[in-house]
Protein backbone atom coordinates (compact mmCIF):
# COMPACT_ATOMS: atom_id res chain seq x y z
CA UNK A 1 0.00 0.00 0.00
CA UNK A 2 1.54 3.38 -0.87
CA UNK A 3 2.90 5.57 1.98
CA UNK A 4 0.51 8.84 2.74
CA UNK A 5 1.30 12.25 4.21
CA UNK A 6 -1.10 14.73 5.24
CA UNK A 7 -0.15 18.57 5.86
CA UNK A 8 -2.29 20.99 7.05
CA UNK A 9 -2.38 24.29 6.69
CA UNK A 10 -2.71 26.81 8.80
CA UNK A 11 -3.88 30.10 6.87
CA UNK A 12 -4.71 32.33 9.77
CA UNK A 13 -4.17 35.84 10.78
CA UNK A 14 -1.51 36.50 13.99
CA UNK A 15 -1.53 40.07 15.38
CA UNK A 16 2.05 41.54 15.63
CA UNK A 17 3.49 41.48 18.84
CA UNK A 18 0.82 39.22 20.39
CA UNK A 19 3.10 36.29 20.91
CA UNK A 20 0.38 34.66 23.46
CA UNK A 21 -2.30 35.42 21.48
CA UNK A 22 -0.44 33.94 17.83
CA UNK A 23 1.09 31.01 20.10
CA UNK A 24 -2.30 29.92 21.15
CA UNK A 25 -3.88 30.07 17.70
CA UNK A 26 -1.06 27.75 17.05
CA UNK A 27 -2.03 25.53 19.66
CA UNK A 28 -5.70 25.46 19.09
CA UNK A 29 -4.72 24.67 15.23
CA UNK A 30 -3.01 22.22 16.10
CA UNK A 31 -5.23 20.51 18.21
CA UNK A 32 -7.58 20.50 15.53
CA UNK A 33 -4.64 19.33 12.92
CA UNK A 34 -4.38 16.13 15.09
CA UNK A 35 -7.65 15.54 15.32
CA UNK A 36 -7.46 15.12 11.55
CA UNK A 37 -5.13 12.75 11.62
CA UNK A 38 -2.25 15.18 10.05
CA UNK A 39 1.57 14.43 9.96
CA UNK A 40 2.69 18.06 9.99
CA UNK A 41 0.75 21.71 10.47
CA UNK A 42 2.40 24.34 8.62
CA UNK A 43 2.09 27.89 9.75
CA UNK A 44 3.19 30.83 7.77
CA UNK A 45 6.27 33.37 7.48
CA UNK A 46 6.38 35.10 11.04
CA UNK A 47 3.44 33.94 12.07
CA UNK A 48 4.66 33.75 15.80
CA UNK A 49 5.35 37.10 15.54
CA UNK A 50 2.97 38.45 13.45
CA UNK A 51 4.54 40.66 10.16
CA UNK A 52 5.95 43.29 8.95
CA UNK A 53 7.76 43.68 12.76
CA UNK A 54 9.88 46.56 11.31
CA UNK A 55 12.21 47.53 13.85
CA UNK A 56 10.68 46.14 17.09
CA UNK A 57 12.26 42.61 15.74
CA UNK A 58 16.04 44.40 16.66
CA UNK A 59 14.63 44.64 20.35
CA UNK A 60 16.44 42.06 22.24
CA UNK A 61 13.87 41.34 25.02
CA UNK A 62 11.60 40.87 22.02
CA UNK A 63 13.68 38.50 20.72
CA UNK A 64 14.49 36.72 23.44
CA UNK A 65 10.43 36.85 24.47
CA UNK A 66 10.09 34.89 21.22
CA UNK A 67 12.28 31.96 21.68
CA UNK A 68 10.82 31.25 25.11
CA UNK A 69 7.02 31.11 23.17
CA UNK A 70 8.53 29.17 20.64
CA UNK A 71 9.64 26.55 22.94
CA UNK A 72 7.02 26.50 25.14
CA UNK A 73 4.89 25.63 22.11
CA UNK A 74 6.73 23.01 21.47
CA UNK A 75 7.31 21.58 24.63
CA UNK A 76 2.65 21.72 25.19
CA UNK A 77 2.74 20.12 21.46
CA UNK A 78 4.51 17.09 21.68
CA UNK A 79 2.33 14.35 21.11
CA UNK A 80 1.07 14.81 17.59
CA UNK A 81 2.06 16.65 14.25
CA UNK A 82 4.99 17.99 13.82
CA UNK A 83 4.50 22.06 13.54
CA UNK A 84 6.50 24.37 10.61
CA UNK A 85 6.60 27.80 11.68
CA UNK A 86 8.04 30.77 10.95
CA UNK A 87 9.89 33.71 13.48
CA UNK A 88 12.73 35.53 13.70
CA UNK A 89 16.30 33.70 15.10
CA UNK A 90 18.31 35.88 17.13
CA UNK A 91 21.90 36.75 15.90
CA UNK A 92 24.81 39.21 16.97
CA UNK A 93 23.52 42.35 15.61
CA UNK A 94 20.39 41.42 13.79
CA UNK A 95 17.99 38.29 13.76
CA UNK A 96 17.63 36.33 11.02
CA UNK A 97 13.87 35.17 9.23
CA UNK A 98 13.77 32.07 10.30
CA UNK A 99 11.30 28.48 10.22
CA UNK A 100 11.16 26.15 13.21
CA UNK A 101 10.50 22.91 12.72
CA UNK A 102 8.66 21.41 16.43
CA UNK A 103 9.16 17.81 16.51
CA UNK A 104 8.68 15.52 19.96
CA UNK A 105 8.85 18.78 22.24
CA UNK A 106 11.71 20.70 20.95
CA UNK A 107 13.00 22.66 17.94
CA UNK A 108 14.82 20.23 16.00
CA UNK A 109 15.39 22.01 12.97
CA UNK A 110 15.37 25.75 11.75
CA UNK A 111 15.69 26.87 7.97
CA UNK A 112 16.84 30.39 7.64
CA UNK A 113 15.87 32.87 4.48
CA UNK A 114 18.21 32.92 1.94
CA UNK A 115 16.96 36.00 -0.44
CA UNK A 116 16.15 39.12 1.80
CA UNK A 117 13.36 41.34 0.00
CA UNK A 118 14.56 44.90 -0.08
CA UNK A 119 12.30 47.20 -2.56
CA UNK A 120 8.49 48.34 -1.90
CA UNK A 121 7.24 47.89 1.28
CA UNK A 122 10.58 44.86 2.41
CA UNK A 123 13.48 46.32 4.10
CA UNK A 124 14.48 42.84 5.11
CA UNK A 125 18.40 43.48 4.46
CA UNK A 126 17.95 46.30 7.09
CA UNK A 127 16.46 43.80 9.64
CA UNK A 128 17.66 40.29 8.94
CA UNK A 129 20.89 38.36 8.37
CA UNK A 130 21.10 36.37 5.37
CA UNK A 131 21.24 32.59 5.94
CA UNK A 132 23.01 30.19 3.95
CA UNK A 133 20.61 27.95 1.77
CA UNK A 134 20.06 24.62 3.68
CA UNK A 135 18.97 21.07 2.73
CA UNK A 136 15.39 19.18 3.31
CA UNK A 137 14.03 18.34 6.58
CA UNK A 138 12.84 14.78 7.71
CA UNK A 139 9.11 14.53 8.73
CA UNK A 140 8.08 11.72 8.73
CA UNK A 141 8.31 9.30 5.57
CA UNK A 142 9.19 12.96 3.64
CA UNK A 143 12.18 15.01 3.09
CA UNK A 144 10.52 18.43 3.15
CA UNK A 145 12.18 21.40 1.61
CA UNK A 146 11.29 25.12 2.88
CA UNK A 147 11.97 28.01 0.69
CA UNK A 148 10.95 30.78 2.61
CA UNK A 149 8.94 33.41 0.96
CA UNK A 150 11.31 35.30 -1.86
CA UNK A 151 13.83 31.93 -2.09
CA UNK A 152 11.14 30.06 -4.75
CA UNK A 153 11.48 33.78 -6.29
CA UNK A 154 14.77 32.63 -7.39
CA UNK A 155 15.70 29.46 -9.08
CA UNK A 156 18.73 28.90 -6.86
CA UNK A 157 17.40 27.85 -3.68
CA UNK A 158 14.53 25.47 -4.75
CA UNK A 159 17.31 23.55 -6.96
CA UNK A 160 19.67 23.31 -3.75
CA UNK A 161 16.46 21.55 -2.26
CA UNK A 162 15.99 19.34 -5.20
CA UNK A 163 19.37 18.63 -5.49
CA UNK A 164 19.78 17.57 -1.83
CA UNK A 165 16.97 15.47 -1.59
CA UNK A 166 13.83 17.34 -1.32
CA UNK A 167 10.69 15.40 -2.32
CA UNK A 168 8.17 18.13 -1.42
CA UNK A 169 8.37 22.10 -1.82
CA UNK A 170 6.61 24.12 0.88
CA UNK A 171 6.46 27.97 0.63
CA UNK A 172 5.91 29.83 3.84
CA UNK A 173 4.83 33.42 3.11
CA UNK A 174 4.27 36.66 4.58
CA UNK A 175 2.84 38.10 0.82
CA UNK A 176 1.16 41.33 0.66
CA UNK A 177 -1.89 42.05 -1.63
CA UNK A 178 -1.14 44.24 -4.92
CA UNK A 179 -3.08 44.04 -7.87
CA UNK A 180 -2.53 41.46 -10.27
CA UNK A 181 -1.04 39.43 -7.59
CA UNK A 182 -2.46 36.46 -7.47
CA UNK A 183 -1.61 35.48 -10.93
CA UNK A 184 2.10 36.58 -10.34
CA UNK A 185 2.94 34.09 -7.35
CA UNK A 186 1.15 31.56 -9.59
CA UNK A 187 3.54 32.47 -12.55
CA UNK A 188 6.28 32.08 -10.62
CA UNK A 189 5.58 28.89 -8.32
CA UNK A 190 4.61 27.63 -11.64
CA UNK A 191 8.30 27.93 -12.85
CA UNK A 192 9.78 26.87 -9.72
CA UNK A 193 7.43 23.32 -10.08
CA UNK A 194 8.70 22.86 -13.63
CA UNK A 195 12.17 23.48 -13.09
CA UNK A 196 12.81 20.94 -9.76
CA UNK A 197 9.97 18.09 -10.84
CA UNK A 198 8.40 18.38 -7.63
CA UNK A 199 4.90 19.58 -5.85
CA UNK A 200 4.78 22.80 -4.51
CA UNK A 201 2.59 24.00 -1.14
CA UNK A 202 2.13 27.98 -1.51
CA UNK A 203 1.14 28.87 2.07
CA UNK A 204 0.59 32.51 2.51
CA UNK A 205 -0.18 34.81 5.70
CA UNK A 206 -3.86 36.37 6.12
CA UNK A 207 -4.87 39.59 7.40
CA UNK A 208 -4.15 43.78 7.44
CA UNK A 209 -1.51 45.05 9.29
CA UNK A 210 -1.02 48.94 9.30
CA UNK A 211 -1.68 49.68 5.51
CA UNK A 212 -0.64 46.29 3.99
CA UNK A 213 -3.16 42.77 3.89
CA UNK A 214 -1.70 39.58 3.61
CA UNK A 215 -4.56 37.89 1.32
CA UNK A 216 -4.11 34.39 2.29
CA UNK A 217 -5.29 32.43 -1.27
CA UNK A 218 -2.99 29.62 -0.20
CA UNK A 219 -2.40 26.84 -3.19
CA UNK A 220 -0.77 23.14 -4.41
CA UNK A 221 1.14 22.20 -7.08
CA UNK A 222 1.82 19.31 -8.77
CA UNK A 223 4.53 18.77 -10.97
CA UNK A 224 3.98 20.07 -14.12
CA UNK A 225 2.38 23.32 -12.57
CA UNK A 226 -0.99 21.37 -12.34
CA UNK A 227 -3.19 22.85 -9.39
CA UNK A 228 -4.77 20.62 -6.82
CA UNK A 229 -5.62 23.07 -4.80
CA UNK A 230 -6.85 26.88 -4.56
CA UNK A 231 -7.41 27.84 -0.68
CA UNK A 232 -9.64 31.42 -1.12
CA UNK A 233 -8.45 34.66 -0.51
CA UNK A 234 -9.09 36.49 2.76
CA UNK A 235 -10.49 34.11 4.59
CA UNK A 236 -8.94 31.81 7.45
CA UNK A 237 -9.02 27.99 7.60
CA UNK A 238 -7.44 24.79 8.00
CA UNK A 239 -6.75 22.77 4.91
CA UNK A 240 -5.74 19.39 4.60
CA UNK A 241 -3.59 18.44 1.85
CA UNK A 242 -3.02 15.09 1.11
CA UNK A 243 0.06 13.54 -0.53
CA UNK A 244 0.74 10.15 -1.69
CA UNK A 245 3.46 8.22 -2.45
CA UNK A 246 3.82 7.32 -6.03
CA UNK A 247 6.44 6.25 -8.90
CA UNK A 248 7.19 9.00 -9.69
CA UNK A 249 7.23 10.70 -6.21
CA UNK A 250 5.40 12.20 -3.71
CA UNK A 251 1.99 13.68 -5.26
CA UNK A 252 -0.90 15.74 -4.07
CA UNK A 253 -4.59 14.32 -4.43
CA UNK A 254 -6.89 16.73 -5.81
CA UNK A 255 -9.05 18.59 -4.34
CA UNK A 256 -11.59 21.59 -3.97
CA UNK A 257 -10.37 25.00 -6.03
CA UNK A 258 -12.18 28.01 -4.28
CA UNK A 259 -12.99 31.09 -6.98
CA UNK A 260 -10.74 33.79 -5.92
CA UNK A 261 -11.75 37.23 -6.28
CA UNK A 262 -11.12 39.75 -10.13
CA UNK A 263 -9.50 42.96 -9.28
CA UNK A 264 -12.54 45.26 -8.41
CA UNK A 265 -13.54 42.93 -5.76
CA UNK A 266 -10.17 42.24 -4.54
CA UNK A 267 -9.45 45.99 -3.69
CA UNK A 268 -12.78 46.30 -2.43
CA UNK A 269 -12.35 43.38 0.45
CA UNK A 270 -8.53 44.74 1.04
CA UNK A 271 -10.01 48.09 1.90
CA UNK A 272 -12.40 46.39 4.22
CA UNK A 273 -10.31 44.03 5.37
CA UNK A 274 -7.72 46.63 6.29
CA UNK A 275 -9.94 48.68 8.08
CA UNK A 276 -11.60 46.02 10.05
CA UNK A 277 -8.12 44.28 10.96
CA UNK A 278 -6.35 48.09 11.81
CA UNK A 279 -9.29 48.98 14.47
CA UNK A 280 -9.43 45.70 16.03
CA UNK A 281 -5.58 45.48 16.61
CA UNK A 282 -5.38 48.77 17.29
CA UNK A 283 -8.39 48.63 20.25
CA UNK A 284 -11.37 50.17 18.50
CA UNK A 285 -14.72 48.50 17.13
CA UNK A 286 -16.75 51.76 15.81
CA UNK A 287 -15.73 54.53 14.00
CA UNK A 288 -16.54 58.15 12.88
CA UNK A 289 -16.62 60.09 9.77
CA UNK A 290 -17.58 62.91 8.05
CA UNK A 291 -20.40 62.66 5.40
CA UNK A 292 -20.20 65.28 3.33
CA UNK A 293 -22.72 64.23 0.48
CA UNK A 294 -20.21 63.35 -1.92
CA UNK A 295 -18.72 60.50 -3.17
CA UNK A 296 -15.35 59.88 -1.42
CA UNK A 297 -16.96 59.97 2.08
CA UNK A 298 -19.53 58.05 0.57
CA UNK A 299 -17.55 54.88 -0.45
CA UNK A 300 -15.64 54.84 3.25
CA UNK A 301 -19.16 55.33 4.82
CA UNK A 302 -19.77 52.18 3.07
CA UNK A 303 -16.24 50.46 3.47
CA UNK A 304 -17.16 51.00 6.79
CA UNK A 305 -20.52 49.82 7.36
CA UNK A 306 -19.41 46.48 5.72
CA UNK A 307 -16.20 45.93 7.63
CA UNK A 308 -17.95 46.66 11.18
CA UNK A 309 -21.97 46.85 10.42
CA UNK A 310 -23.84 49.68 10.32
CA UNK A 311 -24.40 49.57 14.03
CA UNK A 312 -21.10 50.69 14.62
CA UNK A 313 -20.38 53.58 12.24
CA UNK A 314 -21.71 57.07 12.84
CA UNK A 315 -21.60 59.49 10.21
CA UNK A 316 -21.58 63.58 11.08
CA UNK A 317 -23.01 66.02 8.28
CA UNK A 318 -21.19 69.38 9.22
CA UNK A 319 -22.80 71.86 7.14
CA UNK A 320 -21.54 75.15 6.53
CA UNK A 321 -23.31 77.98 4.31
CA UNK A 322 -21.93 76.69 1.37
CA UNK A 323 -23.47 73.50 1.92
CA UNK A 324 -25.94 72.34 -0.36
CA UNK A 325 -29.85 71.01 -0.06
CA UNK A 326 -28.81 68.61 -2.62
CA UNK A 327 -25.43 67.45 -0.53
CA UNK A 328 -27.99 67.19 2.89
CA UNK A 329 -30.38 65.51 0.56
CA UNK A 330 -27.62 63.22 -0.42
CA UNK A 331 -25.64 62.08 3.01
CA UNK A 332 -29.05 61.87 4.72
CA UNK A 333 -30.17 59.06 1.62
CA UNK A 334 -26.68 57.16 1.79
CA UNK A 335 -26.76 56.69 5.62
CA UNK A 336 -30.39 55.66 5.53
CA UNK A 337 -29.38 53.42 2.83
CA UNK A 338 -26.94 51.95 4.84
CA UNK A 339 -28.26 51.83 8.26
CA UNK A 340 -25.97 54.02 9.81
CA UNK A 341 -26.15 57.06 12.19
CA UNK A 342 -26.34 60.79 11.08
CA UNK A 343 -25.77 63.44 13.20
CA UNK A 344 -25.88 66.98 11.69
CA UNK A 345 -22.92 69.29 13.59
CA UNK A 346 -23.21 72.91 11.54
CA UNK A 347 -20.40 74.74 12.06
CA UNK A 348 -21.49 78.09 10.50
CA UNK A 349 -21.43 79.70 14.19
CA UNK A 350 -18.01 78.15 14.87
CA UNK A 351 -17.06 79.39 11.95
CA UNK A 352 -18.16 83.21 12.47
CA UNK A 353 -16.26 83.11 15.78
CA UNK A 354 -12.82 81.90 14.43
CA UNK A 355 -13.53 84.52 11.50
CA UNK A 356 -14.39 87.39 14.14
CA UNK A 357 -11.18 86.59 16.73
CA UNK A 358 -9.08 86.61 13.44
CA UNK A 359 -10.79 89.86 12.10
CA UNK A 360 -7.74 91.94 13.50
CA UNK A 361 -5.15 90.35 12.00
CA UNK A 362 -6.77 89.67 8.47
CA UNK A 363 -8.08 93.32 8.39
CA UNK A 364 -7.16 94.31 4.89
CA UNK A 365 -6.38 91.30 3.13
CA UNK A 366 -8.82 89.44 -0.09
CA UNK A 367 -10.69 86.40 2.03
CA UNK A 368 -9.13 83.42 0.11
CA UNK A 369 -7.85 79.31 0.87
CA UNK A 370 -7.12 80.59 4.57
CA UNK A 371 -10.81 81.31 4.79
CA UNK A 372 -11.82 78.19 3.55
CA UNK A 373 -9.56 75.75 5.18
CA UNK A 374 -11.19 77.16 8.72
CA UNK A 375 -14.20 75.36 7.37
CA UNK A 376 -12.48 72.04 7.23
CA UNK A 377 -10.15 72.61 10.19
CA UNK A 378 -13.30 73.34 12.36
CA UNK A 379 -14.93 69.95 10.92
CA UNK A 380 -11.55 67.88 12.04
CA UNK A 381 -11.49 69.71 15.17
CA UNK A 382 -15.37 68.30 15.90
CA UNK A 383 -15.10 64.95 14.38
CA UNK A 384 -12.27 64.63 16.69
CA UNK A 385 -14.15 65.22 19.68
CA UNK A 386 -16.65 62.94 18.77
CA UNK A 387 -13.65 60.17 18.36
CA UNK A 388 -12.31 60.80 21.72
CA UNK A 389 -15.96 61.45 23.74
CA UNK A 390 -17.42 57.85 22.33
CA UNK A 391 -14.31 56.19 21.44
CA UNK A 392 -14.41 55.91 18.07
CA UNK A 393 -11.76 56.07 15.14
CA UNK A 394 -11.87 58.86 13.00
CA UNK A 395 -12.30 57.51 9.21
CA UNK A 396 -10.63 59.94 6.66
CA UNK A 397 -11.75 60.00 2.96
CA UNK A 398 -9.19 61.56 1.01
CA UNK A 399 -8.52 59.24 -2.27
CA UNK A 400 -5.20 58.93 -4.23
CA UNK A 401 -5.88 61.73 -6.78
CA UNK A 402 -6.32 64.10 -3.61
CA UNK A 403 -3.49 63.26 -1.64
CA UNK A 404 -1.02 62.80 -4.53
CA UNK A 405 -1.71 66.45 -5.56
CA UNK A 406 -2.37 68.17 -1.71
CA UNK A 407 -5.97 68.60 -2.54
CA UNK A 408 -6.57 68.07 0.93
CA UNK A 409 -6.46 70.67 4.33
CA UNK A 410 -3.95 69.59 6.44
CA UNK A 411 -5.61 69.26 9.92
CA UNK A 412 -8.96 69.38 8.45
CA UNK A 413 -10.65 66.76 6.90
CA UNK A 414 -7.03 64.93 6.35
CA UNK A 415 -7.82 64.52 10.34
CA UNK A 416 -7.87 60.99 11.28
CA UNK A 417 -6.67 57.37 12.78
CA UNK A 418 -7.11 55.73 9.37
CA UNK A 419 -8.09 55.93 5.51
CA UNK A 420 -9.88 52.95 3.33
CA UNK A 421 -8.87 55.24 0.06
CA UNK A 422 -5.81 56.37 0.36
CA UNK A 423 -4.20 54.33 -2.54
CA UNK A 424 -7.52 54.53 -4.57
CA UNK A 425 -7.04 56.84 -7.63
CA UNK A 426 -10.70 59.03 -7.79
CA UNK A 427 -11.74 57.63 -11.22
CA UNK A 428 -11.75 54.12 -9.14
CA UNK A 429 -13.60 55.45 -6.50
CA UNK A 430 -16.74 56.13 -9.14
CA UNK A 431 -16.36 52.69 -10.65
CA UNK A 432 -15.90 50.96 -7.27
CA UNK A 433 -19.04 53.04 -5.85
CA UNK A 434 -20.67 51.12 -9.23
CA UNK A 435 -19.35 48.35 -8.81
CA UNK A 436 -20.86 47.72 -5.06
CA UNK A 437 -23.89 49.03 -5.97
CA UNK A 438 -24.17 46.00 -8.04
CA UNK A 439 -22.36 43.50 -6.21
CA UNK A 440 -23.04 41.59 -2.98
CA UNK A 441 -20.94 39.19 -1.02
CA UNK A 442 -21.46 37.50 2.48
CA UNK A 443 -18.55 38.83 3.61
CA UNK A 444 -19.87 42.31 3.24
CA UNK A 445 -22.10 43.40 6.45
CA UNK A 446 -24.00 46.27 4.91
CA UNK A 447 -26.98 45.79 2.92
CA UNK A 448 -27.03 44.37 -0.23
CA UNK A 449 -28.64 46.87 -3.17
CA UNK A 450 -27.75 50.21 -4.27
CA UNK A 451 -26.38 51.42 -1.59
CA UNK A 452 -24.65 54.38 -2.75
CA UNK A 453 -27.51 56.92 -4.10
CA UNK A 454 -26.83 57.70 -8.12
CA UNK A 455 -26.65 60.81 -7.85
CA UNK A 456 -23.88 60.88 -5.44
CA UNK A 457 -21.94 58.99 -8.35
CA UNK A 458 -23.53 61.24 -10.93
CA UNK A 459 -22.82 65.07 -9.42
CA UNK A 460 -19.60 66.93 -10.41
CA UNK A 461 -16.97 66.81 -7.16
CA UNK A 462 -17.13 69.72 -5.28
CA UNK A 463 -15.15 71.04 -1.05
CA UNK A 464 -18.67 73.02 -0.92
CA UNK A 465 -15.76 75.75 0.51
CA UNK A 466 -16.96 78.38 -1.45
CA UNK A 467 -19.72 79.36 -3.44
CA UNK A 468 -20.26 76.93 -6.73
CA UNK A 469 -17.07 75.53 -6.20
CA UNK A 470 -16.45 72.45 -8.06
CA UNK A 471 -12.78 70.21 -8.43
CA UNK A 472 -12.38 70.84 -11.46
CA UNK A 473 -11.69 74.83 -10.61
CA UNK A 474 -8.05 73.53 -9.13
CA UNK A 475 -7.64 71.08 -11.38
CA UNK A 476 -7.54 69.06 -14.56
CA UNK A 477 -10.43 66.62 -15.24
CA UNK A 478 -10.14 63.59 -13.33
CA UNK A 479 -10.02 61.16 -16.39
CA UNK A 480 -6.48 63.87 -17.70
CA UNK A 481 -5.44 63.74 -13.56
CA UNK A 482 -5.21 60.53 -12.77
CA UNK A 483 -3.50 59.40 -16.15
CA UNK A 484 -0.85 62.41 -15.38
CA UNK A 485 -0.41 60.80 -11.39
CA UNK A 486 -0.71 56.72 -12.40
CA UNK A 487 2.39 58.19 -15.17
CA UNK A 488 4.67 59.94 -12.80
CA UNK A 489 3.68 57.87 -9.68
CA UNK A 490 3.18 54.60 -10.13
CA UNK A 491 5.31 54.25 -13.24
CA UNK A 492 7.77 57.01 -12.56
CA UNK A 493 7.25 58.01 -16.30
CA UNK A 494 9.08 61.75 -16.88
CA UNK A 495 7.50 64.94 -17.72
CA UNK A 496 8.69 64.13 -21.68
CA UNK A 497 6.77 60.73 -21.41
CA UNK A 498 3.35 62.40 -20.76
CA UNK A 499 3.45 64.86 -23.32
CA UNK A 500 4.29 62.11 -26.10
CA UNK A 501 0.94 60.24 -24.77
CA UNK A 502 -0.80 63.41 -25.43
CA UNK A 503 -1.17 65.75 -22.09
CA UNK A 504 -0.35 69.30 -21.95
CA UNK A 505 3.14 70.02 -20.94
CA UNK A 506 1.90 72.95 -18.71
CA UNK A 507 -0.77 70.95 -17.18
CA UNK A 508 2.13 68.00 -16.52
CA UNK A 509 4.64 69.97 -15.16
CA UNK A 510 1.53 71.72 -12.43
CA UNK A 511 0.33 68.26 -11.71
CA UNK A 512 5.05 66.98 -10.86
CA UNK A 513 4.90 70.52 -8.81
CA UNK A 514 1.53 69.62 -6.72
CA UNK A 515 3.02 66.28 -5.94
CA UNK A 516 6.32 66.91 -4.63
CA UNK A 517 5.43 69.99 -2.96
CA UNK A 518 2.25 68.03 -0.76
CA UNK A 519 5.31 65.89 0.41
CA UNK A 520 4.74 67.52 3.80
CA UNK A 521 0.98 66.51 4.05
CA UNK A 522 1.39 63.10 2.89
CA UNK A 523 4.20 62.43 5.66
CA UNK A 524 1.57 63.67 8.41
CA UNK A 525 -1.41 61.74 6.52
CA UNK A 526 -3.09 58.87 8.20
CA UNK A 527 -2.20 55.45 6.73
CA UNK A 528 -4.20 53.65 4.65
CA UNK A 529 -4.93 50.14 2.62
CA UNK A 530 -2.42 49.44 -0.05
CA UNK A 531 -4.28 48.68 -3.34
CA UNK A 532 -1.04 49.02 -5.60
CA UNK A 533 2.48 48.58 -5.83
CA UNK A 534 3.07 52.35 -5.64
CA UNK A 535 1.38 53.33 -2.35
CA UNK A 536 2.24 56.27 -0.14
CA UNK A 537 4.19 55.50 2.56
CA UNK A 538 6.70 52.08 2.44
CA UNK A 539 6.40 51.71 -1.60
CA UNK A 540 7.18 55.16 -2.50
CA UNK A 541 9.79 57.27 -0.30
CA UNK A 542 10.64 60.88 -1.27
CA UNK A 543 11.84 63.97 0.17
CA UNK A 544 10.02 66.03 1.96
CA UNK A 545 11.94 68.92 0.91
CA UNK A 546 12.76 68.91 -2.40
CA UNK A 547 13.80 71.46 -4.89
CA UNK A 548 14.70 68.99 -8.28
CA UNK A 549 12.13 69.21 -11.31
CA UNK A 550 11.80 67.18 -14.43
CA UNK A 551 12.76 70.05 -16.87
CA UNK A 552 11.07 67.74 -19.72
CA UNK A 553 14.21 67.15 -21.25
CA UNK A 554 14.97 63.57 -20.30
Amino acid sequence: MAQTFRLTLAQLNPTVGDLAGNAAKARAAWQEAKAAGADMIAFPEMFVTGYQLQDLVRKPAFAADVQRVLQQLAEDCADGPAIGIGGPLPAADKPFNAYFILQDGQISAQVLKHHLPNSNVFDEKRYYHAGDPAGPVRIGPVRIGVPICEDAWFEDVTETLAETGAEILLVPNGSPYHRGKFALRQMLMVSRVVETGLPLVYLNLLGGQDDQVFDGASFVLNPGGVLTHQMPAFEEGLFHVDFEETDAGWRALDADKARLPDAWEADYRVMVEATRDYLAKAGFSKVVLGLSGGIDSAIVATIATDALGAENVRCVMLPSEYTSETSLEDAADLAKRLGTKLDTVPISGPRAAVTEALGPLFNGTQPGIAEENIQSRLRGVILMALSNKFGEMLLTTGNKSEVAVGYATIYGDMAGGYNPIKDLYKTRVFETCRWRNANHRPWMKGPEGEVIPPRIIEKPPTAELRENQKDEDSLPPYEVLDDILEMLIDKEASVADCVAKGHDRETVKKIEHLIYISEYKRFQSAPGARLTERAFWLDRRYPIVNQWRDDGQG
